[in-house]
């Protein structure tokens, strides 16, 4: 008996394709997965305008490679057998490897309204020194921490998310500073929330493993350091975490 394929695809309408793919595909890892999916998501859309994907709503592991696949969350299909996510991807969508495309595609499944946790870590040396992040997906620097999950608690989202980007087991502690960040760049409002890491020796940046997906390298960087390397909002939101260390919970507005 023959291989079955990894996918199958089938016109759905006029220039509009469905992707599926195999339970052994998924088996292999959701990463060998994306490979193969984002692979054949481009050939169809020589010859199609729109291809999709229909995903069980209970399915994380098949979210996780539509996504990652290039394929922007759309919504929730009803059906009498279980409910469906749409996923998609159309001809003249920003490449995924481009900011802006990243950027949507992370808009397209994110929960709204945005709640981001990042937390601010000190070193010991005389001139105030921050750790930041040098991302893989944006040329800017900036504070570890990311996206809040549903349901999730945003102190031990940092917590976690420090855990998971760089190696290091942190508690946060006490909220800094509440900062509503606008709508900007193909990305909706939110409100970032930055947490005390408290101060370290500078070697902790030796005990760093960098998540490869996400971080390139991790440094302790002075202000004016912090001003070249980060966007400016998020230095003038490092600035004013910094100065209300000891003070109680403040509230900015783009680090102003």
């Amino acid at each position: 008996m023959p291989d079955q394929p990894d996918t199958q695809l089938s016109t759905v309408s006029d220039r509009v394709a469905r992707i599926e793919w195999s339970t052994e595909l998924t088996e292999r890892g959701w990463q060998a997965a994306v490979d193969v999916v984002r692979r054949d998501v481009a050939a169809a859309l020589v010859d199609h305008d729109r291809v999709e994907a229909l995903v069980p709503v209970g399915d994380d592991q098949a979210q996780r490679i539509a996504t990652w696949s290039g394929l922007r969350r759309e919504g929730i299909q009803r059906t009498v057998g279980g409910d469906l996510v749409v996923y998609a991807r159309l001809v003249d969508d920003v490449p995924v490897h481009e900011p802006g495309g990243f950027r949507a595609l992370l808009n397209s499944f994110l929960p709204r309204k945005r709640a981001i946790s990042q937390m601010l870590v000190r070193d010991t040396s005389p001139e105030p020194r921050v750790l930041l992040c040098q991302l893989t997906y944006k040329t800017d620097w900036d504070l570890p921490g990311g996206v809040v999950e549903v349901g999730e608690s945003p102190q031990l989202a940092v917590a976690r998310e420090v855990e998971e980007e760089l190696g290091l087991d942190m508690p946060a502690g006490p909220l800094l500073l509440t900062d509503w960040l606008p709508p900007w760049g193909g990305w909706d409002d939110a409100l970032c929330l930055v947490f005390d890491g408290g101060t370290h020796d500078a070697s902790l940046v030796d005990r760093i493993i960098p998540q490869a997906r996400e971080i390139r390298t991790a440094a302790f960087l002075t202000l004016d350091e912090i001003d070249e390397r980060a966007a400016d909002f998020s230095a003038r939101r490092i600035r004013a975490a910094l100065a209300n260390l000891g003070a109680g919970p403040a509230y900015t507005e783009s680090g102003r």
